[in-house]
């Protein structure tokens, strides 16, 4: 129990705080190499790019766990109090299926690239790699979006039956 927790309160925030480790220590050892030892290494900066791009969809995931995806608040102020949640609620469901289309976008990628076989050129590393980066964060996204609706549904319903009575 206390593993499922932590994946459901903590998964994306680790994953992304080793990524953002890795690559920093990675371009630091870089300029290092280049400036003081003046000899670059030929794969750092490819795999420093590769771990960025895991690090966006994965940040993406984490941003839907904790409901701060991009919203206009000021667009939201518009409309009656009582609607607001309702629209809010209709967004996270628009981001949803932004979410589905996206990974079902990328596991068509992904399919491809597993049977072009195509590997990077420094590192040599399967392409397919890379391109599961958008198909596992915004499969994870969807999750959280699910997670979100939920919540915000309960939330609402909550608040209806507390004014009720």
């Amino acid at each position: 129990m206390k593993i499922l927790k932590f994946l459901n309160e903590k998964f994306e925030i680790t994953i992304c705080v080793i990524l953002l480790s890795v690559m920093s220590s990675l371009l630091a050892v870089q300029v290092f190499m280049r400036y003081v030892m003046k000899a670059s290494l030929s794969w750092s900066e490819e795999l420093a790019r590769y771990i960025f791009i895991w690090l966006i969809y994965l940040g993406i995931s984490y941003g839907a766990s904790i409901m701060k995806h991009i919203k206009i608040e000021a667009a939201l102020a518009l409309f009656p109090k009582k609607i607001a949640p309702y629209v809010v609620i209709a967004g996270d469901v628009i981001f949803l299926g932004f979410s589905l289309f996206i990974c079902g976008s990328g596991y068509g990628i992904v399919r491809r690239q597993l049977r072009l076989g195509q590997t990077s050129p420094a590192i040599g590393i399967p392409m397919w790699i890379v391109y599961a980066a958008p198909m596992v964060g915004f499969g994870l996204t969807a999750l959280r979006e699910i997670q979100t609706i939920r919540f915000r549904i309960g939330r609402l319903r909550r608040g209806s039956q507390e004014g009720e009575g």
